[in-house]
Parts: structure tokens; C-alpha cells; sequence
């Protein structure tokens, strides 16, 4: 069966950097592209950052742009997302998706809370 698990979520202080990892397993990675979305309470899901494939194109929310860093390691099946000044509207679950063509999966996420 095919997994995304996230991982990294945690509660930090406004300033402060999180790294998430996404591990994929059951299906072929390195073909998908990988993205990361967030869904704040009462706020509908939106995308923070995406990949290709191969990891050559990234692309940013403005809200995050300088800020967040997506990357990818195909030999590991992972997908991360370096977070640095983290703002409290930064507080949401994080979601990773894998898209290739009509199939698309997703995670069940990870709770980032920015709070002092």
C-alpha cells in the first residue's frame, strides 16, 4: 500500500526553523512530483511548495518565498521542507503530495505550531 509518511511537525518559538521530512514507500518516487501543503484550522488546504521530479524546479507560496526550502533525495524516498523565521501564521498540518499524471496520494500529516 502505498505511504507518505511526515514527520518534523513540533511546537516552536516565533524566529525559530523546523525541518520536515516526508518518506514515501510503494511506489516509484523519483517519477512524482513531491509538494507540500497546509491547512490552518478554518482555512482551507493550500500549497507551500512543490518539486519535480528530479529536483531541478521549486516553486513558493509568496507567503513563504525566503523563508522555506523544499528538496528531495530519490535515493532515500524522502521529501523535506527546511523552515526557518517562522512566523505563528505559519501554524497548520502539513501535508506532503505525490503527483504523477492522474494518481496523486497523499499524507496524514504533521502539526507545526509557531507560539511563544
Amino acid at each position: 500500500q502505498v505511504q507518505l509518511v511526515e514527520s518534523g511537525g513540533d511546537l516552536v518559538q516565533p524566529g525559530g526553523s523546523l525541518r520536515l521530512s516526508c518518506a514515501a514507500s510503494k511506489f516509484i518516487f523519483s517519477r512524482y512530483v513531491m509538494s507540500w501543503h497546509r491547512q490552518a484550522p478554518g482555512k482551507e488546504r493550500e500549497l507551500v511548495a512543490g518539486i519535480t521530479s528530479t529536483g531541478d524546479i521549486t516553486t513558493y507560496a509568496d507567503s513563504v518565498k525566503g523563508r522555506f526550502t523544499i528538496s528531495r533525495d530519490n535515493a532515500k524516498n524522502t521529501v523535506y521542507l527546511q523552515m526557518n523565521s517562522l512566523k505563528p501564521e505559519d501554524t497548520a498540518v502539513y501535508y506532503c503530495h505525490a503527483v504523477l499524471l492522474s494518481l496523486n496520494y497523499w499524507g496524514q500529516g504533521t502539526q507545526v505550531t509557531v507560539s511563544s
